[in-house]
């Protein structure tokens, strides 16, 4: 079970961008893998919550979280095979974590252990700086400044590096590519 969480080998540089809900993770990722001709990588756990919302009208559950691991990884390994240089990923496994923790005070160590062994290159973690949109699945848009902290602190607290996007989506850019081509 565990090898449906690691990340398959490759000479392409890994993007992943965290942060708490609407704060343009996917704009960017989209819009940067444009940029530069290559892949970007779905938020997994989006994809899998809005079918279950679809279809039962149900929201996460703990059972939910090893599924959504999973087909987070199997996103990301599909796309290197078709990636350049780069590979921008919305979310990653530690956006999980975070969330386990958040809703459920806790995390599978499995997927926590996998999450803090997987490398990426930059991890871009996103301010709140940007208008809350609505959506299905959004569900905290007065808490996003605790959740920013709690991102911040985890990422901070397990020394895993990053650098903190703030402003509209097109400094955003510019503060990314600064950063990629140094």
């Amino acid at each position: 079970m565990e090898k449906d969480l690691i990340q398959r080998p490759s000479t392409c540089q890994r993007i992943a961008f965290v942060g708490p809900e609407s704060t343009g993770k996917t704009t960017l990722s989209q819009r940067m893998a444009a940029l530069h001709h290559t892949q970007w990588v779905e938020e997994y756990m989006r994809l899998y919550l809005q079918e279950k919302w679809d279809k039962q009208r149900a929201v996460c559950s703990w059972d939910d979280l090893l599924p959504i691991a999973k087909g987070q990884i199997r996103l990301e390994n599909e796309a290197l095979l078709k990636a350049n240089d780069y590979l921008f990923c919305d979310t990653c496994l530690l956006e999980l974590v975070v969330y386990s923790y958040i809703y459920y005070g806790k995390c599978d160590p499995m997927i926590e252990k996998q999450a803090l062994s997987h490398k990426y290159d930059h991890i871009f973690l996103t301010y709140i700086d940007t208008p809350w949109v609505a959506d299905d699945l959004r569900d905290k848009p007065h808490e996003r400044e605790e959740i920013f902290s709690f991102f911040k602190n985890f990422l901070e607290k397990k020394t895993i590096p990053f650098h903190l996007l703030k402003g509209g989506i097109d400094h955003r850019i510019e503060q990314i590519n600064l950063i990629l081509n140094k």
